[in-house]
C-alpha cells in the first residue's frame, strides 16, 4: 500500500469513526437518563459509586444490570447474580450469529474486543449500516456510548440519595422510547410484523407466568428469531410466490 492510500484509508476511518458517534447522539440522548435511573437505584441498593462504574464498565449491559441491581438489592447471592446477568444477555448470541457476515475477514481477537461493546443499540445501528459497517464505525458508535453509560450511571449513583423517586420523573421511560424508535426503523412493511408479534407473545407471556424473572427477555429473542428464521425459510423455498400459478 502507498503513503497516498495509507493517508486516504486513515482519513476514511477517522471519517467513519465521526459518522458512527454522529449516529449514536439520539441512543446517547436515551441512554443518558436511563443510566441515571440505573445509579440511582444503585444507590438505595447499596452499591458505591466505584461499585456501579466497574459494573458498567465490565458489564456493559443496561437490560442485565438493572436485574442485578434488583437481585444485589435483595441480598441474593452472588453467583444467582451473575446467572441472571448471563441468562438475560443469551440474546446476544443470536443478535451476534446476525453480525457474522459484516466481520468475516476480521481477526477472533479484534472480532472478540469489538463484540464485548455489542448492546441492542449497537446492534440495531450496525444492521441499518449494512455492508457500509466497518470498524471504524463501529468503534465510533460503541465508544461514545459506552462513555455516556459510564459517566451516567456513575452520576445516577453518586445523586442517588437526593432523588426519591427515580420513576417519578420519567426516567424509566427512556430507554423504551429509544427502543420504539429503533424499531421504526427496522420497518419494512407488513412482512416486519412476524418476528415482532412472535417475540412480543413470547416475552408477555412469559412475564406473566414469571413476573420479576429476566426470563421473558430471552423468551422474545428466541421467538423473534424463531420466527424471522421461518420467515426466511418460506421465501427461500417459494411458498407465498407467485400467487396461484
Amino acid at each position: 500500500m502507498t503513503s497516498m492510500q495509507t493517508m486516504t484509508s486513515r482519513a476514511s476511518a477517522r471519517q467513519d469513526f465521526a459518522l458512527g458517534a454522529l449516529h449514536s447522539l439520539p441512543v446517547v440522548a436515551g441512554a443518558v437518563p436511563f443510566g441515571f435511573l440505573l445509579g440511582s437505584l444503585a444507590a438505595k441498593a447499596g452499591l458505591s459509586p466505584l461499585d456501579m462504574g466497574l459494573m458498567s464498565a465490565l458489564v456493559f449491559a443496561g437490560s442485565a444490570q438493572f436485574v442485578a441491581v434488583d437481585l444485589l438489592g435483595k441480598g441474593t447471592a452472588g453467583l444467582a447474580v451473575v446467572g441472571a446477568i448471563l441468562l438475560v444477555n443469551l440474546r446476544h448470541l443470536l443478535m451476534g450469529a446476525t453480525l457474522e457476515p459484516r466481520f468475516r475477514g476480521v481477526s477472533k481477537a479484534r472480532a472478540g474486543l469489538a463484540l464485548f461493546f455489542m448492546t441492542d443499540e449497537q446492534w440495531a445501528l450496525a444492521l441499518r449500516r449494512g455492508q457500509e459497517l466497518t470498524l471504524a464505525y463501529w468503534y465510533g458508535v460503541a465508544l461514545t456510548l459506552y462513555l455516556a453509560w459510564l459517566a451516567s450511571s456513575v452520576a445516577g449513583t453518586m445523586a442517588g440519595a437526593l432523588i426519591a423517586d427515580p420513576a417519578a420523573w420519567g426516567l424509566d421511560f427512556t430507554f423504551i422510547a429509544v427502543f420504539l424508535c429503533l424499531l421504526a426503523g427496522f420497518w419494512r412493511g407488513a412482512g416486519s410484523l412476524p418476528p415482532w408479534i412472535a417475540s412480543a407473545a413470547a416475552a408477555l407471556g412469559v412475564h406473566a407466568l414469571s413476573p420479576g424473572g429476566p426470563w421473558h427477555i430471552l423468551a422474545g429473542a428466541v421467538a423473534g428469531g424463531a420466527a424471522a428464521a421461518w420467515q426466511s425459510r418460506l421465501g427461500r423455498d417459494g411458498v407465498g410466490e407467485g400467487g396461484a400459478s
